[in-house]
């Protein structure tokens, strides 16, 4: 969607996002808290203390309150193409966070600027064929030791489909296997890409949530991560 779309979906958006998970039994807010949970601990694996981090394609902020609680020494810039999303994301931290407006193509940082990137189901929203070149710019933007991590819908899990289906603001929406997301990185320069399946079991089934670390190489996960160096 173009920016003045995105931005006619700000005030709809969080009603729209919980209608579209409810099967799950759990709120957006759950789905952004393990998200920036999981991506300190594999960071914290990779043996990365990162202190400049980007929220790609930030939206209305809902992970960064989560990302500044997982990383409370690093900095936070928040990165999207619609204006009225970042002022959300102002409101929404609990530090001061930069927000800057982009164009959709050209990150307007130096090379090196960050030792983390943070995207969360942004991708399914971007042209596919713009991908790879956007990839190279956020590769640019890492340190030599930063990390980018990703989530994207996994089109491969029925719950998932029926949910990007049923919510306006994905209407436009492609969703990416995780094997082809990995091979675009690979075609942007990422030499190292860790894949992972994860958000296996529903609130009903929240006791077996524990399992889940064991079960990232099974493609039925709600949700994949990527992990890029």
């Amino acid at each position: 969607m173009p920016p003045a779309e995105f931005d006619a979906y700000v005030d709809d958006y969080d009603a729209q996002h919980a209608a579209s998970v409810r099967l799950s039994g759990e709120s957006p807010d759950f789905f952004a808290a393990h998200k920036a949970a999981l991506t300190a601990r594999l960071v914290s694996e990779a043996g990365l203390d990162p202190l400049r981090i980007m929220d790609f394609g930030a939206g209305r902020g809902n992970c960064v309150a989560h990302l500044q609680r997982a990383f409370p020494q690093a900095s936070l810039t928040c990165l999207d193409v619609s204006a009225r999303s970042l002022t959300h994301c102002e409101a929404r931290a609990v530090r001061p966070v930069e927000t800057v407006v982009y164009d959709g193509r050209h990150l307007p940082f130096a090379a090196g600027s960050f030792d983390l990137v943070f995207t969360a189901c942004v991708f399914h929203h971007i042209p596919e064929g713009d991908h790879v070149d956007l990839l190279r710019e956020i590769r640019r933007s890492l340190a030599p030791r930063g990390r980018f991590v990703l989530f994207e819908h996994n089109p491969r899990n029925p719950l998932t489909r029926r949910a990007v289906r049923n919510c306006p603001f994905d209407r436009n929406a492609v969703l990416i296997d995780a094997t082809e997301m990995r091979r675009r990185m690979h075609a942007a320069g990422f030499e190292q890409v860790a894949l992972r399946f994860t958000m296996f079991f529903p609130a009903m089934l929240a006791p077996l949530r524990p399992l889940e670390s064991r079960l990232g190489w099974l493609p039925l996960g709600a949700q994949y991560c990527l992990v890029a160096a």
